[in-house]
């Protein structure tokens, strides 16, 4: 085996990449200007850049670049569309529709949005982690004003009915919210398709700089409202003040223009990988279960054409991988298997010692959910990469079971 250790773990973050450090480092040094600077060449270099990269995260997403609001990452970007929103609308309703297996940060804010006098509905999940567009609407009342449902789930990579539940939400009048953290880079997201009047991104969830991220604002059909969360300068069309993260942002916008134009060999590429390590398992190992979606075959996938068709069909993200492992504990395996980065659950809330909320709304006992991992398929993994943790898995797994005092540890 050549290089360890294996990260595996490209759902809490990607490394950076180096043609995306090349398109940052002109702004960490030489051109340095605010991009509010509008008085000399310095700015103007700055507030050009920060366009380009407004324009190539819009064209990802199927945006309008004015629709492109820059923010220092997702939770920013989710705390600044929902608590936006509710306040923007309150006159209008205090109602707000959400669902258990969105990530904390979502369950977080309409928490703290309900102290502040909204009525939060959360709705249960289907056992394979999506939300049922019809129970959606079964839960709009009069006093609805914003909906949020994430598009593909951060732990078992379950792909929500996005669409429909847009089609929901506008025939109602409603305004619609979605995670796209996840999404960005795996499957083809289109805001107009999905329907979606705000989305939310991180751009170190696709090989981009830590500490910046983006939300998209429809501004026509509707035009959405937002109060600001932040006061000072009234940079970002007055919805997010603060001085622009240049580099941050150029490195956003180079890592969505990489996205765009590698979209296609990187999704076979995830996929292709994802279905060898699950093969290696599952032929390899009785008594474990796979959480979320199915997992589809290389052979049906390719009968829808291209990539692009094929990201509309799947109902779980090409690079994900959640498995239970009955008799362990995974934090014992993951202690095994040092030489290999992986997860029991998000990387958010991997301090807390409960089990995974994802995998309690799906029915998951506590058991079999502290006995899980999840793996994340990235670009740079290989073949032998993964042919080498399924080998080790095997023999962990196996090992830690033959070990009676395991299975009853606590």
């Amino acid at each position: 085996m050549g290089h360890l250790p294996i990260y595996l773990d490209h759902h809490a973050t990607t490394p950076l990449d180096k043609r995306v450090l090349d398109a940052m480092m002109p702004y960490l040094t030489d051109r340095f200007g605010n991009a509010a600077s509008l008085n000399h060449v310095f700015g103007w270099q700055a507030e050009e850049a920060v366009e380009l990269a407004r324009a190539d995260v819009a064209e990802l997403i199927g945006a309008d670049k004015k629709e492109i609001i820059f923010t220092g990452g997702a939770t920013e970007s989710i705390n600044l569309a929902l608590k936006g929103v509710a306040e923007a609308y309150a006159s209008k309703g205090n109602h707000i529709i959400t669902n258990a297996a969105e990530h904390r940060c979502v369950l977080d804010s309409c928490k703290h949005l309900e102290k502040s006098g909204f009525e939060i509905t959360v709705l249960p999940v289907r056992n394979d982690g999506t939300v049922d567009p019809e129970q959606v609407r079964s839960a709009i009342t009069d006093r609805t004003i914003l909906i949020s449902v994430m598009m593909a789930n951060n732990e078992i990579g379950s792909i929500s009915p996005i669409q429909k539940i847009g089609e929901v939400a506008r025939e109602k009048n409603i305004l619609f919210h979605s995670d796209i953290v996840q999404a960005v880079g795996k499957i083809r997201v289109d805001v107009n398709e999905l329907n979606l009047d705000l989305a939310s991104i991180s751009a170190h969830k696709f090989y981009g700089p830590k500490g910046v991220g983006a939300l998209f604002v429809r501004q026509k059909n509707p035009r959405v409202k937002l109060v600001a969360q932040m006061d000072g300068g009234g940079h970002e069309k007055e919805m997010r003040s603060g001085t622009l993260n240049v580099p941050g942002i150029v490195g956003l916008g180079k890592a969505a223009l990489l996205c765009k134009s590698e979209f296609d060999s990187n999704f076979w590429h995830y996929f292709n990988l994802r279905n060898k390590l699950y093969e290696a398992v599952v032929t390899q190992l009785d008594s474990i279960h796979v959480n979320g979606p199915e997992i589809e075959t290389l052979e049906a996938l390719r009968k829808a054409g291209t990539a692009n068709e094929a990201s509309k069909r799947i109902k779980r993200l090409p690079n994900n991988l959640n498995i239970s492992f009955e008799q362990t504990k995974s934090e014992s395996i993951m202690i095994a298997m040092k030489e290999v980065a992986m997860s029991s659950g998000s990387a958010c809330t991997s301090a807390l010692p409960e089990p995974s909320h994802v995998l309690r709304a799906i029915g998951i006992s506590d058991e079999l959910a502290k006995a899980s991992l999840r793996f994340g398929i990235g670009r740079t993994n290989t073949l032998e990469e993964i042919e080498f943790v399924g080998r080790r898995l095997v023999d962990v797994v196996t090992k830690l079971r033959s070990e009676p005092q395991h299975v009853h540890s606590s």
